[in-house]
């Protein structure tokens, strides 16, 4: 990945050069010759010469609450991977690339697989027939995929009412995507920190920060959760049943752990950029305090899970 770093930042210095020393168009198009060589030379190189990454690395950014339903049930399985932390933000802006991303190494080959329903269908098909019954909370049945679904868009409601909140407060926006955090490497905290301003201008943007959409994404968070809270009072002890939990239940409690914030989140990789109830801001604690007051079988059952099933691996 550095040697693809350079290439790309010698890319970009290309028209200042050839303008900065007036260099002839024959001059140019060697130089261009050149970056295209060097960029066959890097793939070749990776070939012929791969590197020594793990055989399953997931990179992601600590507090995610995408990352943690795919790092909880990769922790379920018990399978060997590394975790590479980030501030996945510099990632969204610069390349488009949203985190958790798996990278799977066979042999010569790496392979990347971004989105996590993605990475849970691969982690099934992966280990389904090896791990047998262990790998049975994974199964995508038809009813599992519909909900999971739902519980996504649940997760993309709630970065609109945690942005919505926090982006306001540039200390805890920066703190909560790593900057403080020594698991981030050091150029990358100094990035966000500069261009703060300007992230934050992007995040308004794609989340479409207005007061309506604020509204509205309260509203849908608010739904999903009195119709879990409906189901968990009818008796059921998972969401679909059952006497074990599946990915279904991993993903709501991981959603979920965003504005509860229960002991485990993470399994102890999110721990340096978690914020404390009394550090958020007093409206975004209300939020927090009235949705356990109103969903208090909810708030249990999230409890339960993080308590019960939620391995602490320290993976760093």
């Amino acid at each position: 990945m550095n040697r693809f770093l350079i290439h790309s930042l010698f890319l970009l210095a290309l028209p200042v050069i050839v303008a900065w020393f007036g260099l002839s168009t024959l001059t140019a198009v060697l130089l261009v010759l050149v970056a295209l060589l060097w960029r066959i030379a890097i793939t070749l190189a990776g070939l012929l010469f791969p590197p020594e990454i793990p055989a399953l690395e997931l990179e992601t950014i600590q507090a995610s609450h995408f990352v943690e339903k795919v790092r909880w049930c990769m922790d379920r399985l018990d399978v060997d991977y590394h975790e590479k932390q980030v501030a996945g933000i510099l990632g969204v802006v610069s390349r488009g690339r949203t985190v958790p991303q798996l990278r799977m190494r066979t042999g010569k080959v790496v392979s990347v697989i971004g989105d996590s329903p993605d990475i849970l269908r691969y982690l099934w098909g992966r280990y389904a027939a090896e791990l047998g019954d262990e790998a049975k909370f994974l199964e995508p049945t038809p009813e599992r995929l519909e909900w999971e679904k739902r519980i996504d868009h649940y997760g993309v409601q709630l970065q609109v009412w945690v942005y919505s909140h926090l982006l306001g407060d540039r200390k805890l926006t920066l703190h909560a995507w790593g900057c403080s955090s020594k698991r981030i490497p050091h150029w990358q905290r100094w990035v966000v920190t500069a261009i703060y301003p300007v992230l934050a201008m992007f995040m308004r943007r794609a989340f479409r920060l207005t007061p309506k959409h604020f509204d509205k994404a309260c509203g849908n968070i608010e739904k999903l959760l009195a119709e879990v809270e409906a189901k968990l009072e009818s008796g059921g002890k998972f969401l679909l049943g059952g006497d074990e939990p599946d990915f279904v239940d991993f993903s709501f409690a991981a959603m979920t752990g965003l504005w509860l914030q229960p002991k485990g989140y993470g399994a102890g990789m999110a721990d340096e950029v978690m914020l404390s109830r009394d550090q958020l801001p007093a409206d975004m604690r209300e939020n927090v305090e009235r949705w356990i007051a109103t969903y208090p079988q909810t708030e249990r059952y999230v409890q339960n899970l993080f308590r019960e099933h939620r391995k602490n691996i320290d993976r760093g």
